[in-house]
């Protein structure tokens, strides 16, 4: 009986580190790619899972329709925000720790604007609604068919990503950038359409993320900034720039939050989950896949 719950539970907890791989995925092409720390990565989300109840609810456009719309729809939102907020940033250099700093208070202005926009959209109110809610069995346990489906989406987009990323001369472009940017730039490499591809590739992932949160759960204006740091965590413990990390890390993280609340009960998840990240900075500091990059700005040997 025993197994069986771990079993259950686990099998819960891989149903939400799905998300968090796909959330993980898209702020560690940005970051790893380009040291841009966009603490606002989790308002993407946000505005994802809204755009996904809007068109559900006064449309009746089904959410997995909604996102085929919404891939080029945030994908060009991101392009644009990274031709007008962060392209000066990094053409003004000064080395890796002024670019994050930089970014950062960036993206918290745009954290700000895009959540004050939802809250003038939408209002505060919670807003969801109920699709594909009705349990299945699997393995002798009952789950949610939208849970499945997020799941299974998730994956997909993440291993489509990663073919992207290994498969393609674009994607091998955007990896030579991530280890070796002066390399790349040696080499003639588009350092902007890569950085915009980069960024504009990264809030697709997060408004796609965001179509599936809106099917599971209830939504406000705040719930962005949670998102992002749980992205933070998990490139953390996969390792930054590694996208199969990313997915590792959001399952784990998945799976230790789901027994976490059993065993020790919700209130202390978080910390258990934060125990885990000060584990793997310790005794692992570039994450369970082991990706060194060099930061644009830094020599070669630095």
């Amino acid at each position: 009986m025993e197994v069986r719950l771990f079993l259950e539970i686990g099998a819960g907890g891989i149903l939400l580190g799905g998300l968090y791989a796909l959330i993980a995925a898209g702020l560690n092409l940005q970051y790893g790619l380009m040291r841009v720390l966009n603490v606002a990565h989790g308002e993407f989300v946000m505005l994802g899972a809204y755009v996904t109840y809007t068109l559900y609810t006064s449309l009746g456009l089904s959410p997995l329709l909604g996102l085929v719309l919404q891939l080029p729809l945030f994908f060009l939102l991101g392009w644009g925000i990274y031709g007008l907020v962060y392209r000066g940033v990094l053409e003004q250099g000064g080395g890796p720790a002024q670019l994050e700093a930089n970014s950062l208070l960036l993206s918290f202005g745009l954290l700000f604007i895009l959540e004050n926009l939802a809250l003038v959209v939408w209002g505060p109110s919670l807003r969801g609604y109920q699709y594909l809610h009705h349990p299945v069995p699997v393995l002798g346990t009952l789950f949610p068919v939208n849970r499945l489906v997020a799941l299974g989406v998730a994956l997909l987009l993440t291993v489509l990503l990663l073919g992207f990323l290994h498969r393609t001369s674009l994607g091998t472009a955007v990896r030579a950038l991530m280890q070796d940017p002066e390399g790349a730039e040696a080499v003639g490499l588009p350092l902007v359409r890569l950085h915009g591809l980069s960024f504009g590739l990264g809030c697709a992932l997060a408004g796609l993320t965001g179509a599936l949160v809106s099917m599971l759960f209830t939504l406000t204006p705040s719930i962005g900034m949670p998102y992002t740091i749980t992205a933070l965590v998990v490139i953390i413990l996969g390792g930054l720039g590694s996208v199969a990390g990313s997915l590792l890390g959001g399952l784990l993280l998945g799976v230790l939050e789901a027994l976490g609340a059993y065993l020790v009960g919700a209130d202390m998840r978080t910390a258990l989950t934060y125990a885990l990240l000060v584990a793997v900075l310790l005794f692992r500091p570039y994450g369970l896949f082991q990706v060194k990059t060099r930061p644009p700005g830094q020599a070669a040997g630095g």
